[in-house]
């Protein structure tokens, strides 16, 4: 049993994360730059400034990408590098990286596949309000011009905005991610509405501009539910919890970011929820966000389960023990079956896994390896139901792994390891772990090497 013909097999990362050079040709400072270098925001104090310092290694991180037999690399574009005061004058040597690094992976047969948006705002905008100027849209669609007049002669698959449900909800909510804000419910929202104008003028200006054919999606995360059971009013519970808006948590849903983007809608649910809360708009508005799309994007990692009780979703609680990963996140397999299965329903177009993958305590061992065992299973787990969803007849269409590398993995700073390749952040060397050869083994089966049966988590 494989995957279908033509599924694309892949590997993400982010520019912060990974880039490093960020105060070197150019670049002007992000909202993350300024906020991981204020005391007290990120763990121990690390910052993006060098990274994994992939500015200066783009071949080498090209080949390990090619290495596994991948055939797309998920990586995004530093806004800052690219326009250094947000608008205006472009920076050539900024645009130069990335048709190097687009050039080499495209000689090595990998398809790029581009982020315009993930979460490094130049922190000169920020300075002017950021996703609450009524202008930000505007900013942002001359950002995305500048990068679809340089690199749409070689690249076909765009996202434009990555998880706005956290740089929205941890960034602009809850303080804990940049640019460090705690707006009112109203402001978040409103912030919220000028993100998705955003996304709706930069998918505008790609459908005009670019000079191949484009394949555009958003690569969004949310509050995955699967159901306790394959009964029918569990499915249906666990369906109604992964699109409503919670009251707890609220920034953390689906519908209130994709129903406008692919249903040209806010969701009733939301509208009742936030009352006067609400973005006011217009009709001009919601058309300029309800743009088409090519497929839906979708970072997954997690899920809750779902039971019904008197036909109410209810949340089942987790055994004591549970296996869950660094990141405290629970481990959840069947979130890459019905994850793809209820969004395909809802929204109507194939499905990209953009993201999946495991913060896990790694280290080389004594023998010069990196023996990540635990990720292996973790992703032999989540493809087997990914596998199992696209048999079952859900039109998935590839999977991004995350990440290529160990990075900068935000307020976490250093701490959280998610690559298949281990990243020494002193030496810079870089040592592929055992998931990096375990992943090359099923890149090259389709996924045919993923095991049938396999022993349930406890």
């Amino acid at each position: 049993m494989s995957m279908p013909d033509g599924f694309v097999w892949g590997v993400a990362s982010a520019a912060y994360q990974v880039e490093g050079g960020a105060d070197r040709d150019g670049r002007s400072p992000s909202v993350w730059d300024e906020f991981s270098q204020t005391p007290g925001r990120v763990f121990q104090g690390h910052t993006g400034l060098h990274a994994c310092r992939s500015y200066d290694r783009p071949e080498e991180d090209a080949g390990l990408i090619a290495g596994l037999g991948c055939t797309g690399y998920r990586l995004s574009i530093a806004w800052p590098r690219v326009i250094p005061e947000g608008t205006g004058a472009i920076n050539e040597k900024g645009l130069a990286y990335y048709d190097r690094l687009i050039d080499t992976l495209l000689a090595r047969g990998v398809d790029p596949w581009v982020t315009l948006y993930h979460w490094d705002m130049p922190a000169c905008l920020q300075h002017k309000d950021g996703w609450l100027n009524p202008d930000a849209p505007e900013w942002f669609g001359e950002y995305t011009k500048a990068v679809v007049d340089r690199l749409s002669d070689r690249v076909t698959h765009w996202f434009t905005l990555n998880e706005p449900q956290i740089f929205l909800g941890l960034g602009h909510h809850q303080g804990t991610h940049a640019p460090g804000l705690k707006l009112p419910r109203k402001g978040v929202l409103l912030a919220t509405h000028r993100a998705l104008l955003a996304h709706g003028r930069s998918v505008q200006v790609i459908r005009a501009r670019a000079k191949q054919p484009a394949m555009i999606g958003c690569a969004p995360v949310g509050n995955l539910s699967v159901p306790m059971t394959e009964s029918q009013a569990d499915i249906d519970a666990a369906r109604e919890a992964t699109f409503s808006v919670p009251e707890k948590g609220w920034t953390f849903n689906y519908t209130w970011y994709c129903d406008p983007m692919l249903k040209g809608s806010y969701p009733e649910d939301g509208l009742e929820l936030f009352g006067d809360d609400a973005p006011e708009y217009t009709d001009a508005e919601m058309e300029t966000i309800h743009q088409p799309l090519d497929f839906f994007g979708v970072n997954i990692y997690s899920a809750e389960r779902i039971s019904t009780e008197s036909g109410t979703p209810v949340e089942v609680p987790r055994e004591e023990g549970f296996p869950t990963t660094m990141f405290r996140w629970t481990v959840q397999p069947s979130a890459l079956y019905w994850g793809p299965k209820f969004l395909s329903e809802r929204y109507e177009l194939p499905v990209v896994i953009t993201e999946n993958g495991l913060a896990s305590m790694d280290w080389v061992h004594a023998d010069g390896k990196v023996h990540d065992t635990a990720r292996i299973d973790f992703l032999t787990r989540y493809l087997s139901e990914l596998r199992r969803a696209a048999q079952d007849g859900v039109d998935v269409r590839g999977y991004f792994q995350w990440s290529i590398m160990d990075n900068f993995e935000w307020a976490e700073g250093y701490a959280l390891r998610f690559g298949l390749v281990y990243q020494d952040y002193v030496s810079g060397e870089r040592i592929p772990k055992d998931s990096y050869h375990w992943y090359k083994s099923v890149i090259g089966s389709n996924g045919a090497s993923l095991p049938a049966d396999l022993v349930p988590l406890r």
